[in-house]
């Protein structure tokens, strides 16, 4: 199918992908900035909220790909490539979501050196994600297609970068943390930030499939 033919009335999949990869960097924003000033309690909660309003506005999109999936004869992708990457796309604004309600569930008290490092990360995995996902409408042509698989590639880089930050963080955190209470909360907020990198790559591993197929 030709990338350059207007979509049906239903819906432009390019658009809402664009729109949802907008939240998904909007999430990681909020989240990276609930981290920074985690011990303002005010701007804790601000952050938080915003977290969530970013995450409602993705299920917003998701939902309006999915319904547009059913209405549109004529889709720019095969569906099952459109349904796989909003779905896995909206996995990504999810985990964010999950990682700063289980900082406020887990009471966590302060912010480790790994968990800035592994939210770093996080945040630049979700901009390449988004960088990623505007060049699809453009695909078609060649050197769009090869910078869309760099920053595949760029994405996948980060992800490893942040198994080793993980594996670092879990190390100290058994060799060094006594208060057992403590190993358990953190474990999990560093489990849960590594995996939104991991999601990010799947977004990624989708994108790829896409690029090869119709480039």
């Amino acid at each position: 199918m030709l990338f350059g033919k207007l979509l049906p009335r239903e819906g432009n999949f390019f658009e809402m992908f664009n729109q949802h990869a907008d939240r998904i960097v909007e999430a990681a924003h909020a989240f990276s900035q609930l981290v920074a000033n985690y011990g303002d309690p005010h701007l804790r909660d601000k952050y938080n909220q915003d977290v969530d309003n970013a995450e409602s506005a993705a299920d917003r999109v998701t939902h309006e790909v999915n319904k547009a999936l059913h209405k549109t004869f004529i889709t720019p992708l095969d569906r099952e490539q459109i349904h796989s990457l909003i779905n896995t796309m909206d996995d990504v604004v999810d985990l964010i979501q999950d990682s700063a309600e289980t900082m406020a569930l887990y009471d966590i008290r302060h912010m480790t050196d790994e968990i800035s490092r592994l939210t770093d990360l996080s945040v630049k995995c979700c901009e390449r994600v988004r960088d990623a996902v505007k060049m699809l409408d453009r695909i078609s042509d060649a050197n769009t297609a090869e910078a869309a698989l760099k920053t595949c590639e760029e994405i996948d880089r980060l992800e490893s970068d942040a198994d080793r930050v993980m594996r670092t963080a879990m190390s100290k955190l058994f060799r060094e943390e006594p208060d057992v209470r403590e190993v358990i909360k953190l474990k999990a907020i560093y489990e849960l930030l590594e995996t939104i990198t991991d999601k990010c790559e799947d977004v990624a591993n989708h994108i790829e499939g896409i690029v090869l197929e119709n480039s």
